[in-house]
């Protein structure tokens, strides 16, 4: 429950204002939460200048003050910091700490979610890795094989695509076989994989950029495998060696090491699509 401590409470009305359900009322000029629509979104927390809210389910020790220098960045490094990141292919030989691995899950478990249902869990594989690897690019093998061998009816340039990711898995897969160490084309070698599965897309796909951000803060490296991600979902295997909890679906994989790569320049991209209406 969200609670308000009339001692403190001014009746100042900020966190009528800021209720988006509306389940906050004055009453004897004191705000009371009426914890009927309440979506525990904490905006009455954050707004109160009396700090005379709290939640009965959370732990307040997490609130912190508002000060400047803090947790103000400036925009353009900002800006920059998000222009530098690259897609990491080049992994050292060196484990990840967990509380790095930690601190990223921090940052997408603070990440907004829709109707604040906070739905994003997390999978950290790192012990059983080398299992993993080898189920998912089985399936993908099996998944290039079906295709390759089936008629298919796609637009011609939409067949050449699927035949290119088609040959390119069961390749993946027979060069990992050969060579396991210098051949692996899923994970390069990474140390750690965390998995983001959520019951809404968009909540899990926030989470995971906020967590990208945060680890290249960390000078680590992060790489998006979206072959995980489609290996995964069609493979109940796979799906029940890592747990996914029942109506969760995997939204993205983030591979996750220290860079054996260094970039010293940002790249150019396609000028923004933007409408005015």
């Amino acid at each position: 429950m969200m609670i308000v401590d009339i001692k403190k409470c001014t009746g100042c009305r900020k966190c009528v204002a800021d209720c988006f359900p509306r389940d906050i009322e004055i009453i004897n000029h004191k705000a009371k939460i009426r914890n009927i629509s309440c979506i525990k979104c904490g905006h009455c927390i954050a707004v109160c200048p009396a700090n005379a809210v709290y939640s009965s389910e959370y732990d307040m020790s997490e609130v912190k003050n508002y000060n400047q220098e803090d947790f103000t960045i400036e925009a353009d490094k900002l800006l920059n910091f998000i222009k530098f990141r690259r897609s990491i292919r080049q992994f050292k030989d060196q484990d990840v700490e967990n509380e790095k691995l930690l601190k990223i899950i921090e940052a997408g478990r603070f990440t907004p979610t829709g109707s604040n249902l906070q739905d994003v869990s997390y999978i950290i594989v790192k012990k059983r890795l080398p299992e993993l690897r080898v189920k998912i690019l089985s399936t993908l093998k099996q998944m290039g094989e079906s295709y390759l061998s089936a008629s298919n009816t796609q637009h011609e340039a939409q067949q050449a695509l699927y035949k290119r990711y088609a040959e390119k898995w069961i390749s993946m897969h027979d060069e990992y076989q050969a060579n396991p160490e210098a051949n692996d084309r899923l994970f390069f070698n990474a140390p750690a994989i965390i998995v983001v599965t959520a019951q809404a897309a968009i909540s899990g796909g926030l989470a995971s950029s906020s967590m990208e951000l945060m680890a290249n803060a960390l000078g680590l490296g992060v790489l998006f495998s979206g072959y995980f991600v489609r290996a995964a979902r069609a493979n109940k295997e796979i799906l029940e060696f890592l747990g996914v909890k029942e109506g969760k679906d995997i939204i993205s994989c983030l591979v996750i090491g220290y860079p054996n790569v260094r970039y010293l320049r940002t790249v150019p991209r396609k000028k923004a699509d933007v409408s005015w209406k």
